[in-house]
């Protein structure tokens, strides 16, 4: 059976703070946030976008977090703010809201791995 995997990346910048870390990051700071998002798929998908049956999923779709927060997206945010309360803002959290959020625009079929930096040498990956 085919498989195809879409692999985009984008970034976003934010402020956030982890409630009650004893360090420096307990204390308000900002990262550019690099994500990349894997999708998979053994069957081709439309989109909002387009109707056609041509794609795993739509790369607008993907790269909705990179929009300005005012619009729907992670970028230039407070994530404390924005993030549900369930949702604490580790790199960990904020990967597992993505990938929650993303997971709901897409097609059920459609396998996804989000991964989030927030420095060049650390990150993390999650998937369900």
């Amino acid at each position: 059976m085919p498989k195809w995997k879409l692999v985009t990346e984008f970034t976003f910048d934010s402020a956030h703070y982890i409630k009650d870390y004893d360090g420096p990051c307990g204390r308000m700071h900002g990262h550019t946030y690099k994500v990349r998002l894997e999708a998979t798929s053994s069957t081709l998908h439309s989109s909002e976008y387009c109707p056609h049956p041509v794609m795993v999923a739509d790369f607008k779709t993907l790269k909705w977090a990179k929009q300005d927060v005012t619009k729907g997206g992670l970028d230039h945010c407070v994530l404390n703010e924005v993030l549900p309360p369930e949702y604490e803002t580790t790199a960990e959290m904020i990967a597992k809201y993505i990938y929650d959020q993303t997971k709901q625009k897409l097609p059920a079929e459609v396998q996804l791995k989000v991964r989030v930096s927030e420095t060049p040498n650390s990150w993390v990956e999650y998937q369900d």
